[in-house]
């Protein structure tokens, strides 16, 4: 959804009229100032694990190099580390300004066609979703509350630690399929733009041509597979964090989460039979196969589980934020600034 989103977004620099290309570098640089100041927010407020993380990682990289007799201080420094996803986050943010300013429009269109308060109040939930997801890690306002909430001089935790992580997900699963949901509403809205251009175009003066009349609500139904794209590939790219979160992360979707007992590589000996003073071919072959195993394992002490929690819930978080901060800004501007 990554490549998907970047080859529209080629597209706003391949127009030399627009000022779609000026858009989005104005939003690139805007979400590569936001994430150097989220990341020197301390873990206190936002909840990523992403210090404990590269430590983890550093240590363990350190300590390979050492084994393979390499002296280093490190695979890469913290500033490094740091400068390196905010610039990431800042692609990020290039490609959901748009997704993010078409979905205000079509939320304000789909909100004027609901007649109905479920379904008003469905959307409305839907906007306000990536907020929702953005919460989540926030420490004093969710996890702080949950585990120890102000029930007079005892502090009685609701849930485990372990079970607010589950929660987590699964309320991000949740409202992604709203979301998912809420799709035909949010694309019946904006395939109504077509009787608004006429609408609109009745109450000019001159004449226009059938064929042009035929070329202009035509372009708004070809369009709608970009507008499709647009509102389905953040969706999908907060799905493909999660399930990554869950997986690497080693989390759990019950509430009980299950003991992974993972068992080194190193720790289990060679056998004696690959050790042989004179080892044939196959031997040599169990020999290699072997090593590449253990150099497997050693990556993955290197790689832990620690690192991925940090790393995928901060991208899960930064999606998020950066949906809103763009759909927030597009609400404001088809609302205020745009002429009736």
């Amino acid at each position: 959804m990554v490549k998907i989103l970047f080859s529209l977004t080629t597209h706003y620099f391949i127009v030399e009229d627009g000022g779609e290309r000026s858009v989005c570098v104005t939003f690139g640089c805007f979400f590569f100032v936001k994430a150097m100041v989220i990341l020197i927010v301390t873990e206190s407020y936002l909840e990523f694990g992403l210090e404990s993380g590269f430590s983890n990682f550093s240590e363990s990289a350190m300590q390979f190099l050492e084994k393979q007799g390499l002296e280093s201080r490190g695979p890469v420094s913290k500033l490094t580390f740091k400068l390196f996803l905010a610039v990431l986050c800042s692609l990020i943010g290039a490609f959901l300004t748009f997704p993010g300013l078409r979905l205000a429009q079509m939320h304000l269109d789909a909100l004027n066609l609901a007649t109905e308060k479920i379904t008003q109040t469905l959307l409305h939930i839907n906007f306000l979703a990536p907020l929702l997801m953005v919460l989540l890690w926030v420490k004093p306002i969710t996890k702080d509350y949950i585990m120890n909430p102000p029930l007079g001089k005892e502090s009685v935790p609701l849930m485990s630690e372990d079970t607010f992580d589950t929660m987590r997900l699964w309320i991000i699963i949740l409202l992604c399929a709203l979301r998912l949901a809420m799709m035909r509403s949010h694309l019946q809205a904006y395939l109504n733009l077509a009787q608004k251009c006429m609408d609109q175009m009745k109450k000019e003066a001159g004449r226009i041509s059938t064929i042009d009349l035929q070329k202009m609500v035509a372009r708004v139904f070809y369009y709608l597979c970009v507008i499709a794209l647009q509102y389905v590939a953040p969706l999908v790219m907060v799905l493909h964090t999660t399930l990554l979160l869950k997986t690497l992360g080693n989390y759990s979707w019950g509430i009980y989460p299950e003991s992974n007992s993972d068992t080194a590589v190193e720790n289990n000996p060679l056998p004696s039979s690959l050790y042989s003073e004179s080892p044939s071919v196959d031997g040599k072959m169990k020999v290699t196969v072997v090593q590449i195993t253990m150099a497997l394992g050693s990556l993955k002490n290197i790689f832990t589980p620690l690192l991925f929690r940090g790393l995928l819930s901060f991208l899960t978080w930064w999606i998020a934020a950066c949906l809103f901060s763009t759909s927030l800004f597009g609400l404001f501007y088809h609302q205020y600034l745009t002429v009736a």
